[in-house]
């Protein structure tokens, strides 16, 4: 049964109260009605015994308290499921928004998830090729992990999302499907253009669904954005056993969205005015990527968040370094040198790459090849250092030898054409190059045995040029 009741206690900004309100659920979806008719969506946000504060999606704009009708539905925010959403382009809220109907649903799902029996995780493995060299590599993606990119304000990161959504995949021998959730939060209207058209000119929108939350939408809806996205790829993934990996790009508008709703709510702000529970909202979102044991499918999760004035300690970046296990980073002096993707490998990770590569899985070198890059990639910055202080003229032959390599490195393996997909074996083969500019008792992170049957030296001298 459903109750309703007649006018309002109280409305402040998207918010709405109402009192003498007996048995109401936390998260329980609401319907207002007004007087001429229209109807508008919100949800409980706040219970405190029979007083309840109702979240408004569509703003409340032309509500007064006397001519709204206030309904409760009984159950908490749904998303209607079905294998056919593949294709699809839903707004942040799950409504079709691509002209072709709505979606006939097999279920409906809380978008808030199950709750997930940690036991029944599997430890995840086997690595998704996006195939960009330097995440291939150096970060290496695996299946179930969750693995942000952080870049800045005005840099390639949606550029680098449309090339990771449009070439990666997944080994295909035990004929499972791989489809790609992708959900924007507070773009402008030509980014979500972009988006649209970077999918379809290249044929990849009958495994996509995309969710577009508009700069102009009510933040209300971009709270809900990256909840309805997970929900649908669990069903996917769980359900249909597809491999889906989820892109989320902004969450930094999530994020200011919720200190924007807490404020509303009169709550008591933290670090630089977000909410205290800032890191427990941001791990209800990215703990729902993984592998469980009970189906053959996997999540993955891919979230872009941009960095205040470039800031990594920013509270958004800095609390979800802590909850995924990496990062990719974006470096703004290599972007300004024209270098595409502009990946900042040092600083840079993946945590769970070591179990997902190597023979069986990529290659058997892959280990050796990326902790050598790395290494020798980090004594190229110190030799920088040192020549920007004495003059590069002045360095050892060594030091100018690491100076030439860290040149060839971002020219050749770190940049790489927006359309061009490397395979893991191009780019191994390219990483043993590189590594041939470099004098042979300088390879210290790899076996000799390795080193008798990929280094030559003559292979690299065309890096030079």
């Amino acid at each position: 049964m459903s109750l309703q009741f007649v006018g309002l206690s109280e409305i402040n900004g998207p918010l709405v109260v109402l009192d003498h309100v007996p048995s109401v659920g936390y998260d329980e979806m609401v319907e207002l009605k007004m007087k001429n008719g229209a109807v508008r969506l919100g949800r409980v946000v706040e219970v405190e015994g029979e007083r309840c504060v109702i979240q408004v999606f569509e703003g409340t704009n032309g509500i007064s308290l006397t001519n709204a009708t206030v309904r409760l539905l009984g159950h908490p925010m749904e998303m209607p499921l079905s294998a056919e959403i593949l294709g699809r382009t839903l707004s942040g809220a799950g409504k079709p928004i691509d002209g072709l109907g709505d979606i006939y649903a097999e279920k409906r799902e809380d978008i808030n998830g199950k709750p997930l029996n940690p036991v029944a995780r599997t430890y995840p493995k086997n690595y998704i090729n996006t195939g960009i060299s330097s995440i291939d590599c150096l970060m290496t993606l695996i299946r179930g992990q969750k693995l942000p990119i952080f870049s800045g304000s005005g840099m390639q990161h949606n550029k680098l999302a449309v090339q990771i959504v449009r070439q990666a995949n997944i080994a295909e021998e035990s004929g499972q499907k791989f489809g790609i959730v992708f959900a924007a939060m507070g773009v402008k209207n030509d980014v979500a253009d972009y988006f649209k058209r970077s999918f379809e000119e290249s044929g990849v929108m009958d495994k996509v669904v995309m969710f577009l939350n508009l700069s102009n939408d009510p933040i209300i809806e971009r709270i809900l954005t990256p909840r309805c996205a997970l929900t649908v790829a669990e069903y996917l993934a769980f359900e249909h056993n597809m491999h889906i990996l989820v892109v989320m790009t902004d969450m930094t508008s999530y994020c200011e969205a919720l200190r924007e709703f807490s404020s509303s709510k009169g709550e008591i702000p933290g670090r630089k005015g977000f909410p205290g529970y800032l890191y427990s909202d941001l791990a209800s979102l990215y703990e729902r990527a993984g592998v469980i044991d009970t189906a053959q499918g996997s999540v993955t999760q891919i979230p872009i968040l941009t960095m205040p004035n470039d800031d990594i300690t920013h509270p958004v970046p800095d609390l979800t370094g802590y909850i995924t296990e990496g990062q990719i980073v974006l470096d703004r002096s290599l972007d300004q040198m024209g270098v595409y993707p502009p990946i900042s490998i040092l600083p840079s990770l993946s945590r769970l790459m070591k179990d997902g590569i190597g023979e069986g899985y990529t290659r058997a070198d892959h280990s050796a090849v990326s902790n050598q890059l790395f290494a020798s990639y980090a004594k190229v910055q110190d030799a920088r250092a040192l020549a920007s202080v004495i003059g590069e003229e002045e360095l050892s032959d060594t030091d100018k030898q690491y100076v030439r390599f860290g040149n060839a490195f971002e020219r050749h393996f770190i940049n790489q054409g927006f359309t061009d997909n490397r395979s893991i074996e191009q780019t191994l083969n390219l990483g043993w190059r590189l590594l041939s500019l470099l004098p042979r008792e300088e390879l210290d992170r790899v076996e000799s045995e390795l080193l008798d049957k990929f280094y030559n030296p003559e292979d690299a001298k065309d890096l030079l040029a």
